[in-house]
């Protein structure tokens, strides 16, 4: 064997794209400290008990664990930068009003997203913390469109959803937190599995579900649609109130918008509005984010929390020129 051969999905950054990576990463954290977002820097190791604290033990498949021989204790290397920010602002700044802070830096995962990504990636992202509901959902999208037209990536594409709807009709249903085959399902659009998976539902929420990966498209359309479809409850008629007025939002900031209400992207501490962006001929998302209130409860406070992150090497890849 080789000693030189690095492990699966993981690779070097040469002189040029490691370059063209310091000057998109600075031009990024100059847009965000320009609209307020101050500079974090959380470890790349945390006691595992920590790291995986509440919410965040959805990362746990995902994360290297080892042994710190120094104290004895599990350890583990961040796969999510967005628990440790939760941490900082909860357990450390505890700032009366809002906070604003973003973040760059590697996180190392156990398998990569897809074919050919890698595992170490460099996340980028930014975090709102005590702004309730759609005026906190508006800042972070609008700041995330901006900094990619900074950045050069014109004619975004956005797909907004909303987990306040899945997690109404979850719960309506009786699924009591049994529900990961289905969630996984729902998300890939695997419209049979959905079928089988909820056979022996009522039928109202047999069929509300069966209808979610039917419900994308222009934002009127699919909340018109999915008033009449779905089961008149007051959670899952917040939910698309909140979408409705949040596409209104954010239609003038991006090329297309869709509403996807199959759309559960990302971990399972989002509880809120969901968001994603896409550019012509990259099927992969090149930013995702959205609402994940009530995260820093464990570190002793609660409150409200939306932000978003990127890949900093896919958005550059993006960006080189044809």
């Amino acid at each position: 064997m080789r000693n030189w051969l690095l492990p699966d999905a993981i690779d070097d950054v040469l002189p040029r794209e490691a370059a063209e990576l310091e000057r998109l990463r600075r031009t990024l954290l100059d847009h965000f400290a320009a609209h307020g977002y101050r500079l974090v820097r959380p470890p790349l190791i945390e006691h595992l008990d920590s790291l995986l604290t509440g919410s965040a033990r959805d990362l746990e498949t995902l994360t290297f664990k080892t042994v710190d021989p120094q104290s004895g204790r599990l350890v583990g290397v961040r796969a999510d930068i967005t628990p440790q920010v939760a941490r900082i602002d909860a357990h450390l700044l505890n700032e009366p009003g809002p906070t604003r802070l973003c973040y760059a830096g590697s996180v190392l995962r156990t398998v990569a997203e897809g074919p050919g990504a890698t595992r170490e990636v460099l996340q980028v992202g930014a975090e709102l913390f005590g702004v309730p509901g759609i005026d906190g959902d508006r800042e972070v999208i609008a700041l995330l469109a901006s900094s990619l037209t900074t950045a050069g990536l014109p004619d975004l594409h956005l797909d907004v959803g909303h987990m306040g709807v899945y997690r109404a009709l979850a719960s309506a249903a009786g699924l009591n937190g049994d529900d990961s085959a289905l969630f996984d399902a729902l998300r890939t659009k695997d419209v049979p599995s959905v079928r089988s998976l909820t056979a022996r539902l009522p039928s109202a929420w047999r069929d509300a579900f069966g209808a979610l990966p039917e419900l994308y498209g222009p934002a009127q359309e699919v909340i018109a649609s999915a008033r009449e479809r779905l089961p008149d409850v007051p959670s899952i008629a917040n939910a698309l109130a909140s979408l409705e007025a949040l596409a209104q939002a954010a239609t003038p900031l991006v090329r297309a918008l869709h509403v996807d209400l199959a759309d559960l992207r990302g971990y399972h501490y989002h509880n809120g509005a969901i968001f994603a962006v896409f550019v012509e001929g990259e099927s992969n998302a090149i930013a995702k984010g959205g609402r994940y209130d009530g995260i820093g409860k464990a570190f002793g406070r609660a409150r409200p929390a939306t932000g978003f992150t990127l890949d900093l090497r896919q958005l550059a890849g993006l960006l080189k020129p044809n």
